[in-house]
């Protein structure tokens, strides 16, 4: 075993702990925006919530835009200078972010502020090849339930304390985030040890990093490639999620900024249940593809709950069962990385960071517009919640993809080969 491995092996349990830290302080400080981010745009269109919900997808789109040109570059250059840099970089430019919105005074400073924040945007895709590193192909898939965990337990104390926050002003969870960020930043400075060993490292090259080269490039393996299309779709799917459920609550519900951040700590609660305990007990005893299709089942059910649900209340309920669909995540991150070489781990990540940011471009958009439409007066019908209903029909086709791709690579699938 090469001494890089063994210093890996011995050093794995404090880096799982390192990397658990910095995701759920980045974690938190989004948390603590989610809540506010569309009244404050709204508070520049009075009166106008289909307007103003439209200018709230562009504002995630272009996000989401910059992150799909970005993310691959840093990737693949995550496998050259190793992880720990890029994540800093990334923290870094977060920080900086959070105080320019605080700041903002017009709605153009809030597009510079989330382009900026769209390039630096690289926390995911390199703490996942971070974790990649450091953990034994058996255990991968549930070490990847970390990244659930961390996001879990930051939407526990982020969006409630958002919520309160912004109840006094909206834009204190700006500050309050760009202090997190920054803090965060700085604990990884001096504390977050690098993963990647020397020999593992490969030459960054542009051909493999530009976005549409990159995601090419997944066509080398071909259960990537049909995980990636599954993946596409939950991501899909999850975004319009997000970008609608606090017009939704509270155009639907009538719920405060604070009642809002409640809810998102009960999905974070739920999130850390599962994805910190439950899910590395489950997928081992399940295994991977059954984790895979059961969870993204009860997602599919999940978003149709949402969008007929008639009381604010039943929300909540649907919260609890659609959580423990969040084994899928971990699950497929658990398949891909199985079928991808040690050094080529921080690059397919990024692809498919870059591909998740195209949904994120995609569904922003997709679904204000559709939230947008159907509570106004042109629609055919009133249905406050369509985008969720799309959303159910795009996990169920990302279902029938995943099994497709892994009833021709059942081998390769659960890593025995």
């Amino acid at each position: 075993m090469a001494a890089g491995s063994v210093s890996s092996m011995r050093a794995r349990q404090p880096a799982l702990r390192f990397i658990f830290l910095t995701l759920f302080l980045d974690v938190l400080g989004i948390g603590l925006i989610i809540p506010i981010l569309p009244r404050l745009i709204e508070s520049f269109f009075p009166n106008n919530v289909p307007a103003a919900a439209s200018l709230f997808g562009l504002l995630a789109a272009i996000y989401s835009l910059m992150q799909f040109i970005c993310a691959p570059i840093l990737g693949s250059l995550s496998d050259q200078v190793g992880r720990r840099p890029v994540i800093l970089i990334s923290l870094l430019g977060t920080g900086l972010d959070y105080l320019l919105l605080a700041m903002a005074p017009s709605l153009g400073w809030f597009f510079v502020g989330r382009i900026i924040a769209g390039v630096t945007s690289a926390n995911i895709s390199a703490a996942t090849a971070y974790i990649a590193d450091i953990s034994p192909p058996e255990k991968r898939a549930a070490n990847f339930g970390i990244v659930g965990a961390a996001f879990g337990l930051g939407f526990i104390a982020g969006p409630a304390l958002g919520g309160m926050l912004g109840d006094r002003d909206l834009r204190l969870p700006f500050f309050v985030a760009s202090a997190l960020s920054l803090a965060n930043w700085l604990y990884g400075f001096f504390v977050l040890p690098e993963s990647l060993a020397m020999e593992n490292r490969r030459p960054f090259t542009w051909a493999r990093s530009n976005p549409i080269g990159s995601l090419l490039a997944l066509r080398r393996f071909p259960v990537v490639q049909g995980m990636s299309l599954c993946a596409f779709l939950l991501n899909l799917s999850q975004y319009s999620l997000h970008a609608t459920w606090v017009l939704y609550t509270s155009h639907r519900y009538h719920w405060t900024t604070g009642q809002v951040g409640a809810s998102l700590a009960v999905v974070g609660l739920m999130a850390a249940i599962v994805q910190g305990g439950l899910a590395r007990r489950l997928i081992p005893m399940l295994g991977e593809v059954r984790s895979l299709t059961i969870g993204l089942i009860l997602g599919a059910l999940s978003m149709f709950g949402y969008c007929f649900a008639s009381e604010g209340w039943m929300i909540y309920a649907i919260l609890v069962v659609g959580s423990l669909g969040g084994i899928a995540g971990p699950a497929s991150q658990g398949i891909v990385s199985r079928n991808v070489p040690a050094n080529e781990q921080g690059a397919v990540q990024g692809a498919l960071a870059g591909l998740g940011s195209v949904a994120g471009f995609i569904a922003p958009i997709m679904a204000t517009s559709l939230f947008g439409f159907f509570i106004g007066d042109r629609a055919p019908f009133y249905l406050p919640g369509a985008s969720f209903c799309v959303g159910g029909l795009l996990i169920l086709i990302a279902l029938a993809t995943a099994l497709r791709t892994l009833s021709r690579h059942p081998v390769h699938a659960e890593g025995r080969a």
